[in-house]
């Protein structure tokens, strides 16, 4: 008897290479296989990234973040994290410090931290001896950078004719200057080490502007942002650096007292504002998410899709 008549209650036999009667491999051969087989031939998985993300059979979705255990060996990855005094900065390192990472915070002016995780270093952003001492600290201190997240910035929503030549220097000099020198500063260990991840957080405002919260400024900074964003991924490609952005709705930050948030939650499709953790979640996604790079990941309600 041919092994299609065998294995005739098999729908599609005929197309598959070969079955369990003629000993050649197949669909149905493998199925035959017991589990414990299949498991003892297959290489060991190992998990190194924080965050563990999907389903496994038989069981529920892990959370998106699920904090490291506790590691005290020099593979304890290292973050930079500016503007990191309050709002989304603060959380950001919070988060961190979570999930096991050790912390370089930058703001203007920030509190010296107890802990030996933290390296608080104050300064402004936009001035290169900043970038110099930020990242000079992060090496003397923890030996490696991992990933650098360009958080500040600043936001001034007014008429385009209103703005005067302060807000111009003062903006660009946050958010893009800023930019420049940090990001310049700490790629160049990271190619030494063949590893590491630049993230910056943008706003949905570039791709979405509305008319009642005018923003020229920050659509010229935080649009050049997310332009150098894809640039740079594709630059750095090759090196094992990646380069990825943040674009955030408006969220709740000490920097919208609570008078307006029935008014920016009307802003987003969702019909409510942002939080910071849902932020901070979107980095440490991208910092584990290995083959992303170049991305844009909106954390915006759906404000950058469209208006509803």
């Amino acid at each position: 008897m041919s092994c299609t008549a065998r294995d005739r209650g098999y729908r599609g036999h005929q197309a598959l290479a070969g079955c369990l009667w003629c000993r050649t491999p197949s669909v149905v051969a493998w199925r035959a296989l017991s589990d414990q087989a299949v498991l003892a031939a297959a290489p060991p998985r190992t998990h190194t990234s924080s965050i563990r993300i999907g389903l496994s059979r038989g069981k529920r979705p892990l959370p998106i973040s699920q904090p490291r255990k506790q590691s005290m060996g020099i593979d304890r990855k290292v973050a930079i994290v500016t503007g990191a005094s309050r709002g989304i900065g603060a959380g950001l390192v919070k988060g961190f410090l979570e999930h096991n990472y050790r912390v370089v915070a930058n703001a203007r002016a920030i509190d010296p931290r107890a802990s030996p995780d933290v390296l608080a270093v104050a300064g402004d952003v936009a001035d290169p001896n900043t970038a110099e001492r930020v990242v000079g600290g992060a090496l003397e201190r923890f030996g490696r950078i991992d990933i650098l997240v360009n958080n500040a910035g600043i936001f001034r929503s007014k008429p385009f004719v209103d703005y005067s030549q302060a807000d111009f220097d003062t903006m660009m000099g946050v958010n893009v200057a800023g930019f420049f020198h940090l990001s310049q500063r700490a790629i160049k260990p990271m190619v030494q080490r063949g590893s590491g991840h630049i993230v910056t957080i943008t706003t949905s405002l570039v791709d979405q502007p509305l008319l009642a919260v005018p923003s020229a400024l920050a659509a010229l900074s935080k649009g050049g942002l997310n332009a150098v964003t894809r640039s740079l991924a594709i630059e750095c490609a090759g090196t094992g650096i990646r380069v990825n952005a943040v674009s955030a709705g408006i969220i709740k930050t000490p920097m919208h007292p609570a008078e307006t948030h029935a008014f920016f939650a009307k802003l987003h499709p969702m019909r409510r504002m942002g939080t910071v953790e849902e932020v901070v979640e979107a980095v440490l996604y991208l910092d584990a998410a290995q083959f992303v790079t170049g991305e844009i990941l909106h954390v915006d309600g759906g404000q950058h899709a469209g208006h509803s």
